[in-house]
Parts: structure tokens; sequence; C-alpha cells
């Protein structure tokens, strides 16, 4: 699902008081913009050369405090400014390309501190760095791999729309269930960890939700909460809280089939939708709902690189309340809490920090629900990682695989009070906006992290170097790598790797609080991430000619074999 940022508004659904519907017109631009700002040149070739030598992160920083990015004119006419077209950088880049505007500050400062040019023309091939919003054919047809950076694998529907998402997860776990994955960490099943869901759009799976409605009286416990596939930010969501809701639903549902059936030429399938169990026992933070953003980066296809990045907690304004008719009291995002009218006075309430809410549930939870301590950073990280590695099996054979294609993913999460950990969604081009204090501290760190791992790996798998250890590596924890040594030369990396070595795979932050979690997700020996020797794909096998200490056990082995099997031919 597409998150985009903040605009729109509010109507009530025609069809039953108690339906509310949120739509909006605003938003990000769904088409990829040109942009027609007026272009000041970045710097001359001398002041290059000075930028170069000054840390990505150091400048990213230094230009965010700006009101505006460097390619931005700060006229006071900026209508008049967007009717001149900009002035094309020429000559031989690097260059970066950016669609949209969500992250567009932060990304643009970091490609600026790295010496690269902004183009405008979105038709231009010679980019090093894509960054889109949305994604279009255009972007990825003429793609040199290897060659260039692209934000967002192409079809990374199967994982970011809720019916790509569910589809892929019901697949995984019918193939999986009939093979034997031996001593592996057990495989989460999907009502574990997602809410009981109907496709709107199977005629069976329909049928059956109305059925198993039909009889339902009037009980506040049954509450669905129905969503279109894909769109975001609370836009389309209603919620089913009485069985006349229900019928007012199902009769919608048949009018559009009719006029869908009815219509002699053929037009755009109307928008699919699921219903879901909607979780009416939420854990509070002080008496008020939340979930969980944390990231998910896909840094590289070929090979895969996964991550994980603790992100933040999303309040709503409100006290929670059931019953209530107002959907900024059941969505906790940002678009939906802006509506409210008290947000520009609680809108710091509105976030907070990983740490602030590890804080909170120790303070207030740890002895009354006996939780362990740091519940927050250890059980809960472990795992929202083992969902989202569950999510990412599901879907590996199906995304598109080219070197420089990456991709960051918002994954939502919540926790009901009995402490039960639910995946809500899976967003590509999660926001990026930076309105509060939390955010910034968060959101630019995490896109300046996710553009170093990126790059790194990329050029390493270029140039057929050894991607472990990673330089650039800090907030993110390594979940997945995708090209492991045989598992000889793992056995042999185990014992001969220092303990320093082996940490590095996780996040430097986390390293003091959370022991490495090699059973932390569903993985087999093809997935393990404690080894550090792993290579590109395309690199070249590494000749030892010193025999180590493993080696030399396994060839006194070896010949001890041979020369029973020839005592025993001998007799």
């Amino acid at each position: 699902m597409e998150e985009e940022e903040e605009g729109g508004e509010k109507l009530q659904s025609p069809d039953h008081s108690s339906m509310q519907e949120v739509t909006s017109e605003g938003g990000l631009e769904q088409g990829q913009r040109e942009e027609t700002l007026r272009f000041s040149h970045m710097t001359d070739i001398q002041k290059a050369k000075d930028i170069e030598s000054v840390p990505a992160a150091c400048m990213v920083e230094r230009n965010l405090r700006r009101s505006f990015p460097r390619a931005y004119s700060t006229s006071s006419h900026p209508g008049r400014d967007r009717e001149r077209r900009v002035e094309e950088p020429r000559g031989s880049g690097p260059f970066f390309f950016m669609g949209g505007t969500n992250g567009a500050e932060i990304v643009s400062s970091y490609c600026e501190s790295r010496g690269w040019k902004r183009i405008y023309n979105k038709h231009r091939e010679d980019f090093k760095l894509k960054w889109c919003e949305t994604k279009s054919p255009a972007n990825y047809s003429n793609f040199r791999e290897g060659e260039q950076l692209m934000y967002q694998i192409p079809n990374n529907k199967v994982l970011t729309t809720k019916i790509g998402l569910l589809s892929s997860l019901r697949e995984y776990e019918r193939v999986s269930s009939k093979v034997n994955h031996g001593r592996t960490s057990r495989r989460l099943k999907i009502e574990e960890f997602i809410p009981t869901t109907f496709r709107m759009d199977v005629r069976e799976e329909r049928e059956a939700f109305f059925a198993q409605q039909e009889g339902v009286s009037n009980n506040r416990n049954q509450m669905w909460i129905c969503k279109p596939t894909g769109m975001n930010q609370g836009r389309g969501i209603f919620l089913l809280k009485s069985p006349e809701d229900v019928s007012t639903f199902r009769l919608k549902l048949e009018q559009g089939e009719g006029r869908q059936a009815s219509r002699r030429t053929q037009h755009r399938q109307p928008q699919a939708r699921i219903v879901q169990h909607y979780i009416q026992k939420p854990l509070l933070l002080k008496g008020k709902k939340f979930d969980v953003r944390s990231f998910l980066l896909i840094a590289c296809t070929s090979p895969y690189m996964v991550f994980f990045r603790h992100g933040y907690v999303r309040l709503t304004c409100e006290l929670y309340d059931p019953s209530s008719n107002n959907l900024s009291a059941h969505l906790t995002n940002q678009y939906m809490q802006k509506k409210n009218p008290l947000y520009s006075q609680l809108k710091e309430d509105t976030v907070w920090s990983m740490e602030s809410f590890n804080t909170y549930v120790n303070d207030r939870f740890q002895v009354a629900k006996g939780l362990p301590r740091d519940w927050v950073l250890d059980v809960f990280a472990k795992r929202m990682q083992q969902i989202m590695m569950q999510c990412f099996f599901a879907v590996k054979s199906k995304l598109d695989r080219r070197l420089g294609y990456f991709d960051l993913i918002g994954c939502d999460f919540m926790v009901d009070e009995e402490f039960k950990v639910w995946l809500l969604e899976m967003n590509c081009n999660p926001a990026l906006h930076t309105n509060c204090d939390v955010l910034k501290e968060v959101i630019p760190s995490t896109v300046v992290e996710t553009l170093d791992l990126t790059l790194e790996i990329f050029n390493k798998c270029r140039l057929r170097q050894t991607i472990l250890p990673l330089d650039s590596q800090r907030e993110f924890m390594l979940l997945y790598n995708g090209v492991l040594p045989s598992d000889k030369e793992l056995a042999c990396s185990k014992e001969n790797s220092e303990e320093k070595s082996q940490l590095k795979s996780f996040s430097p932050r986390h390293r003091s609080r959370l022991s490495p979690q090699r059973s932390s997700h569903p993985s087999s020996s093809s997935s393990s991430h404690s080894t550090q020797i792993v290579k590109c794909k395309k690199a070249r096998p590494r000749v030892e000619l010193k025999l180590s200490k493993c080696t030399f056990h396994h060839q006194l082995k070896a010949v001890d074999n041979m020369q029973h099997s020839e005592n025993q031919e001998k007799t």
C-alpha cells in the first residue's frame, strides 16, 4: 500500500449514519511530476571537492536546517518560478532525479553532499539514482542493472498492498505446510499475527463473511473494519459496528456489481476491499490508542540484503472509545490526527520515540503483567522481526531482482491488551515528513542510512568485493543476506571469527540490549546472518592455500574412513 503525505478531507458515508468513509483528492500526486522550479547551480568544482570530504550525515543535518533545499526557490512569488522551466545540468554527473516531494529535501541534501547534481527531466536516462513516489513502467523499461539505483521494487505490491500481502502469506503457508523444515524455528500461522480477514473481491470469501454475520446479534465484540487494498492514510476506511452496517455494506457491493455487469464497455474495476476483524481491546498509552511504525529495508535484491530498524509510535489525540463514530479515534496516522481541532496543541504528544514507549511499558506494565524488563526493545522487537521475515520469505521468490533495486517499507504493528503483536499493514513509499521532534530525530537518519547501506552494497557488488562487514551500518539490523558460503565454510568461520566481528551484523545501538537473534525469524541454513564472510553473487571464490583447523580435521577424518574401508575389504 502506497503511503503519501497528508492532505484531503473526510466525508461521511451517505449510506448509514454510523458508517464513516474517508476520501481524499489531496496528498502527494499519483503520477510523476516534472519539477518546474528555478534551478540554482549547486556549486563550482572546488566547492564540490570540499563537499565530498564532508560526511553525508553531517551535510544532511546542516542542509535540513534551511527552510528550503538548495534546488528550490525562496522567492515570494513561487507561482512565477513554477512557470520557468529549470535549466538541466549537463556534463558527466553523477545525476539524481526526485519524483515527488516525500523525503525530497532529505534525499536531495544527501545527494548534493556527495557532489551529485539534480535533474528534473523524468525522461533522462543518465541518472545514478532515481527516487520516485509512484511506480511507472517508464522508470524501469530503460533501467541499467548494475549501473543505476532505483527506489522501489517494481512489483512490491505483492508485499505492500493489503490483498497482495494476504495472498502471498496464504500461498506461502500452504506451500510451507507441505515441506519438512527440520529443526528450523517454527513458522507462524497467519492468524497468529494478522486479524481474521475476508477479501471482498473473491465471491467465496465475500459470501462466507456475510453468511457468518447472518443471525449475529447486535454484539459490539463483532466490530469489523473495511479497508480498500491500495489506499492509505485512512482513505476509504469505515467501520462495520452493527448488523445494519453489514447489511448496508452488502447492498452497496451488490449494487456496484450490478452496475458493473450492466455496462457494455469495460471500465476500470472498482477498488478491491478487505474486511478485517477490528481489535477492540488494544493496549493503550495514557488512555490513547497507538500503533508502531518500524522499517524494513531491502537494500539490495541481487543478492538479497534485508534490514530492520526501529521507528516510532503513533498515538491518537483523543482518548480511546470503541463506540466513537469519529475515525480519528480509531486510526492513528498523522493524516487522520491532523483533522482533530486539538492537533496543533497535541502534535508532539502524537508521536513517541521507541525509548519513551519502552520506559512507559517498564513503569506501568512490567510488574502488573509480569513482563521482562525492556519488553519493547527485546521481546517486541524480536516478534516484529519474525513477522517481517515471514512476510519477506512469502514474497522472496516473487519480487523482481536486479542489482540496483532497493526499497524502504513502513511496517505498522499494534499491541493488544494481552501484549499480543499484530501486523496491520506494510507500506511502500512510507511518509518521510518531519513535522514533530521525534520524527526529526528518526526520519532523516533513517533515510541517510538507507542510502548509505544501499550505495555501499551496490558498489561492493559492482567491484566483486566482500559485502560484510558494512562500514555504514548504524541503526539498521541485518536480518537476512542472500549469499552465504557453504556449510563447511560457515562452520569454520563460526569457529575462527572473533566476537567483535560477529556483532557487526547487528545495529550498534542494540548490541548491548539484544543478543544475536539466530532464531528470531523463520530461518534455514541459508538465512543465518551470524557469518561475516558474505560475498556478492558474482564474486570469484577465494582460494585458501593455508589449511584451517576445521579443514585439517575434515581431511584427517577422511583418511581414517578410507583406511577403515580398505581394512574391511581385506577381511
